[in-house]
């Protein structure tokens, strides 16, 4: 038995020796990425006019994302690197992107507005790429920066008070997904779900009277924590559109699983004399 018992703790040391080993915070994939006529400001992440200040404040471009990377709205805001594969043609450091939209297009993981697709290529060849309209890249997710400015929670254009809130996080940093949302009258201690409604939006029916306090649920490091914005994040009285300041900065990173780890620079230090 005392053999066997080491035999178990000897497997277990290896296995999880095996998962870090293959764990780490970028991934590289190989996909494909097409192009559209414009960016798509009504998209299916619900952020509406919010996604252009946003993406300004990152240095960004919005996004359609497939429904591996869509994931019924949990993959709404997070951020990724994309470039295109051809030396002679394609910027070493791509665009960085803000997942804000769906795509139905199984042919791709990406669809970009014309005007962020044509920033893949040197400039002195991007009318010409254009008129390709899919090409092969590589991408990895990479942390959001959005340059200290703290998450905010903005009531969405759904809620109808005080009998439903519904409500999105903008500014999300770091490398997270919220998996799961409380509210919670201030002084109270019976915290309520929130549901995943639809893309970034999160609601709740009959919602606790007074001032409110939040909490959220991301994923960071193999594994999640809670997220407390400050205490009366919303006011007793809330009204669609408002948006309020949370206090915190998100700046977990989560691990994926994948060998190797791409850890390169993507910047374009020499490929920009190519042009």
């Amino acid at each position: 038995m005392k053999i066997f018992n080491n035999y178990l703790l000897f497997a277990l040391w290896m296995l999880s020796m095996f998962s870090a080993a293959l764990s780490c915070d970028r991934c590289l994939h190989k996909s494909k990425i097409a192009s559209f006529a414009q960016a798509n400001i009504n998209g299916a992440c619900g952020y509406g006019n919010s996604a252009t200040s946003v993406t300004a404040r990152g240095g960004l471009v919005m996004a359609s994302a497939s429904s591996r990377i869509y994931r019924e709205g949990v993959g709404c805001g997070a951020c990724y690197q994309i470039r295109c594969t051809d030396p002679g043609v394609c910027t070493k450091s791509g665009v960085k992107v803000l997942v804000t939209d769906f795509t139905k297009n199984t042919q791709t993981d990406f669809v970009l507005s014309a005007r962020s697709f044509s920033k893949l290529a040197v400039a002195s060849k991007a009318a010409q790429f254009l008129k390709m309209g899919t090409v092969d890249v590589d991408y990895k997710r990479i942390p959001c920066d959005y340059g200290g400015q703290n998450m905010t929670v903005k009531v969405d254009k759904s809620s109808k008070y005080p009998d439903y809130l519904a409500v999105q996080f903008l500014y999300q940093g770091g490398q997270t997904d919220i998996t799961g949302v409380e509210v919670d009258r201030v002084g109270s201690s019976g915290w309520q779900y929130l549901s995943h409604k639809n893309g970034a939006i999160w609601g709740i029916q009959n919602p606790p009277i007074g001032s409110l306090s939040f909490r959220l649920l991301v994923t960071g490091g193999y594994d999640g924590s809670w997220v407390w914005p400050r205490r009366n994040l919303l006011p007793a009285i809330w009204r669609p559109g408002s948006v309020y300041e949370s206090g915190v900065q998100i700046t977990d990173i989560a691990q994926e699983g994948c060998s190797p780890c791409e850890t390169g620079n993507w910047t374009d230090t020499y490929v920009n004399q190519l042009s």
